[in-house]
């Protein structure tokens, strides 16, 4: 049981889901893995999409996101100049997540317009 305080039960939360909050979380890393939901995309379809963000920034956080082995990247025709990324398995699990973000964000936002 939780410890009391006087603002209530205090959680315990596991190091991993804070890490993995944390992670997701990071100013990008949300709206890339929402991007590739629906297929592999070359690195051009990822800039286009993706209003706001630098090259540099692009290419760092698709680097995490396949070290953290969320995003395959693969070279196409065996060119280093085509590159395709897509979501792993693991990646494919956030889907419900990601789904569920955007419907909360769709009804935050229909509470501001009354």
């Amino acid at each position: 049981m939780p410890e009391a305080t006087d603002h209530g039960p205090k959680l315990h939360i596991c190091s991993d889901f804070h890490k993995t909050i944390e992670f997701i979380g990071r100013k990008w890393m949300g709206i890339i893995i929402y991007s590739l939901l629906d297929g592999p995309k070359r690195y051009h379809e990822l800039i286009g999409r993706i209003e706001g963000i630098s090259d540099r920034v692009l290419t760092e956080r698709l680097n995490e996101l396949v070290k953290e082995e969320l995003v395959k990247k693969s070279y196409l025709d065996g060119s280093l100049k085509k590159v395709q990324y897509e979501l792993t398995p693991s990646g494919e699990a956030l889907k419900d997540v990601m789904l569920s973000i955007r419907k909360w964000v769709e009804y935050k936002n229909e509470l501001e317009k009354k």
